[in-house]
């Protein structure tokens, strides 16, 4: 399963962006729910929010860009624990299944948890 995870296509969108077919596993990474978007206009399959930064460290982050190294060291600790392990697993076995899309309402999708999140489960550090 590890080999197939290693290929496995996973792409980071936002989600105000409209769904397409190759999206496969559209799943929300987000703790709280995007401003202004509809469940329905969503087309998630599924919500994961314990793979989201914590309430706390993402008000102390607030997308200030020097912050973001710090904050990257300090949401990778969160994924480490054992709170963030059930939807890190999760999140690796929709990507073994095919496409996996992760979601964010964040503008600058660059500079936010989701891509700590994407090197995470490729199997970065």
């Amino acid at each position: 399963m590890a080999e197939k995870f290693e290929d496995a296509d996973i792409r980071v969108r936002r989600v105000y962006d409209a769904p397409e077919p190759a999206d496969g596993a559209r799943v929300l990474v987000d703790r709280l729910w995007p401003r202004g978007l509809s469940k329905a206009d969503a087309l998630l399959t599924e919500w994961c929010k314990d793979a989201a930064p914590s309430s706390e460290l993402r008000r102390w982050y607030h997308h200030e860009g020097d912050r973001f190294g710090r904050f990257a060291e300090r949401y990778r600790d969160e994924l480490a624990g054992e709170a963030a392990q059930p939807a890190l697993t999760r999140l690796r076995e929709l990507a073994a299944e095919g496409p996996l899309t992760l979601l964010t309402a964040t503008k600058e999708v660059g500079q936010s948890h989701v891509v700590v999140l994407l090197d995470v489960l490729r199997g970065g550090s």
